[in-house]
């Protein structure tokens, strides 16, 4: 069998690959008198004087919603929300596997973004965390708005963020690699959906020297007509020299090429005009923006993309499952700039000075210390930031 026919004989020999599993027993009359009526009522009335013990009395502390829309699915575009279950469930299995965070998968039927906030706002007091998946932009960027403004608890788009985070991690390496520092550093992205919006934010904040970002229609830069309203904030941010033109224009000179876009839009040429020693991360799924091998032979220093056949995979479960195990252990409002920095470098960290080279910048998706490391990072800037609650 090809890996398709594996996966799908697999996928229906489990029936779903998470359960609900009871964690009390009722094996007796009395088991049930405290799990249910009538035992169960004095929690009930507990919370009701201080709605804050539901934390105490029930499993939200550690329940995390996956919510789709269906419109953005891996590579597979909008193939709407029961066709996207699948991935959800996997995602809440990588949520358990690496964090032990509960996560449950909620399919919305819907694309109207008022109805899709009011849904998980109505739903959100069930949730210690709400993990946004695969919507498409620009209405993710619209749904999480709203939703931090009318829920107290971290509501996090992974897609934009969670690239973000391994994004900085691996740079971070990277430029320990090539002997740059992140504020001498010019940085070309290609692409200008939710994921390069969310990683040109994050970079900004990690400090880098300049970034320019070029969509399907060629360079962003202030002013330019008919952007929406997302690129326009990227326009004001990026991109100082306000250059025109093609993504060979801002490749030329760059020290770092960061593609979140479509495949082989990368030449070897482009790659050769580069600043000396140039990064590469080449993320477009399945097929990236250039080969590694074809990067390496035109002069790249270091390369990444987001496939596992080639060394530095740029994952998000390096980020997401300790992101969420740290933000809940701590019970935090939000998940803001400063935790998802502080979750980049406790990744960085884990690739020693021995370790470290042009082929290991991140460490591999099975360390056990990622998800550990990260949740305490990520808990620690929870409190020094002022969103934690306890």
């Amino acid at each position: 069998m090809n890996l398709q026919e594996q996966a799908l004989l697999l996928h229906e020999q489990w029936q779903g690959k998470i359960e609900v599993v009871a964690r009390c027993p009722v094996k007796s009359a009395d088991d049930m008198t405290m799990a249910y009526t009538p035992g169960v009522a004095q929690p009930c009335l507990e919370i009701e004087k201080n709605p804050d013990l539901i934390y105490k009395y029930t499993r939200r502390w550690n329940m995390v919603a996956v919510i789709t829309d269906g419109t953005a699915v891996l590579g597979l575009g909008d193939i709407g929300p029961e066709a996207a279950m699948p991935v959800m469930e996997g995602k809440c299995v990588l949520f358990k596997s690496f964090a032990g965070v509960d996560a449950f998968p909620l399919c919305i039927r819907s694309k109207d973004v008022d109805e899709i906030v009011r849904t998980i706002a109505l739903i959100s007091g069930s949730f210690g965390g709400i993990n946004l998946e695969d919507i498409a932009a620009p209405r993710c960027f619209e749904i999480e708005r709203k939703l931090k403004e009318v829920c107290d608890i971290p509501i996090f788009h992974d897609d934009q963020h969670g690239t973000a985070v391994v994004v900085i991690a691996a740079l971070t390496n990277a430029l320990r690699v090539v002997g740059k520092k992140p504020s001498e550093v010019k940085i070309a992205i290609s692409g200008a959906g939710a994921a390069a919006i969310s990683v040109t934010r994050l970079l900004l904040k990690y400090g880098v020297g300049q970034v320019c970002m070029c969509d399907i229609e060629g360079i962003i830069y202030e002013g330019k007509p008919n952007l929406d309203p997302a690129r326009e904030e990227m326009s004001r941010l990026t991109n100082p020299d306000k250059i025109k033109g093609t993504l060979a224009d801002i490749v030329k000179d760059a020290d770092v090429f960061i593609g979140l876009s479509a495949a082989n839009l990368v030449s070897e040429e482009m790659i050769r005009s580069m600043a000396p020693q140039p990064v590469i991360f080449a993320m477009a799924n399945p097929t990236p923006e250039i080969m590694p091998d074809q990067a390496i032979a035109a002069g790249a220093a270091v390369v990444g993309t987001g496939r596992s056949d080639y060394p530095n995979q740029i994952n998000n479960v390096l980020a997401f499952p300790g992101i969420f195990r740290g933000a809940l252990d701590v019970r935090a409002s939000d998940i803001n700039e400063q935790m998802k920095l502080a979750a980049a470098f406790a990744i960085a960290s884990l690739v020693d000075d021995e370790q470290l080279n042009a082929k290991f910048i991140l460490p591999p998706a099975f360390d056990p210390a990622i998800g550990k490391s990260v949740a305490i990072a990520v808990a620690a800037a929870a409190r020094a930031s002022g969103v934690a609650r306890i």
